[in-house]
């Protein structure tokens, strides 16, 4: 994206969804691996935050997908950008656990420098599905959707997301304070092995 950029200047927005966006929905999707990782002990994280940040992802990226129009919008290459810099933060660190030798200063900058990143990525989220909304309301096909319960209800699309919006807020709002938590633990623990050493 960076190459593309540097080639093409502000025209490579428009293809960038393009050049990347399958790629990313590959690996958007092999994501959900991560949850299995976490529950079966191989990632010593929270699930909660984990589960909001891939649930997050896919969602817009389902939306991004559906909706072509939206896919040259600066935002989205914002956001590309956010979440591979949330990737650079945290897989070095986590590589450094897997083979047993975590380094401090890597632990810091995971912890420490992942909350502001992870922040502005759902606040580029939520203006990417607020601006969703209009194109949402005029694509033909996506009017409502139809809820097979007792009786057949049909729900117009932007007020799912709407609600799906609201969600967003409240789950990326938990999942800062469980990262704050979570940094607050980590770095604690990490303070006490150093005085024992």
């Amino acid at each position: 994206m960076t190459a593309r950029f540097l080639s093409f200047g502000e025209d490579a927005q428009a293809g960038t969804f393009y050049f990347v966006g399958v790629m990313m929905g590959a690996c958007q999707l092999l994501s959900l691996l991560e949850l299995f990782h976490i529950a079966d002990g191989f990632e010593e994280c929270r699930l909660f935050p984990r589960f909001m940040q891939v649930m997050e992802r896919n969602v817009l990226l389902f939306l991004l997908i559906s909706l072509e129009e939206f896919q040259s919008k600066p935002v989205v290459c914002v956001q590309f950008y956010l979440w591979n810099i949330l990737g650079l933060l945290r897989y070095p660190h986590e590589l450094f656990c897997l083979i047993g030798t975590p380094y401090f200063k890597m632990l810091w900058v995971h912890q420490t420098l992942s909350i502001p990143v992870y922040l502005l990525s759902a606040v580029t989220e939520g203006i990417s599905i607020f601006h969703m909304l209009p194109y949402l309301s005029e694509s033909e096909g996506m009017d409502s959707v139809r809820l097979k319960v007792p009786a057949s209800i049909y729900m117009y699309s932007p007020y799912i997301l709407m609600g799906w919006l609201l969600l967003h807020v409240l789950g990326s709002s938990l999942t800062v304070l469980f990262l704050l938590k979570e940094r607050k633990e980590t770095l604690e623990s990490w303070n006490q092995k150093l005085k024992k050493d």
